[in-house]
């Protein structure tokens, strides 16, 4: 997982992708493989897709469907 540091900046960061999924998701739920594809925009690197899906999992700001196998954003007022 790469988080921002003296090293890594920001943009290099999988923070940096928070805001594409999130974005993604708000417009409409999806299944993680066509999230991949429609918020990557040339980043074509697995490991940080899942490391920022973990983190947004992790934060409440994302949840998975179980019987529609999809992610669904979860916003501030949305009661499930």
């Amino acid at each position: 997982m790469r988080l921002p540091n003296k090293v890594t900046s920001y943009s290099n960061s999988i923070i940096a992708r928070f805001p594409d999924i999130l974005e993604s998701l708000e417009q409409r739920d999806m299944s993680p493989k066509e999230l991949f594809e429609l918020s990557t925009s040339g980043k074509k690197d697995m490991g940080d897709f899942l490391s920022a899906l973990d983190c947004l999992f992790a934060l409440g700001k994302i949840e998975l469907i179980e019987e529609g196998r999809v992610l669904h954003y979860v916003g501030g007022d949305t009661v499930r």
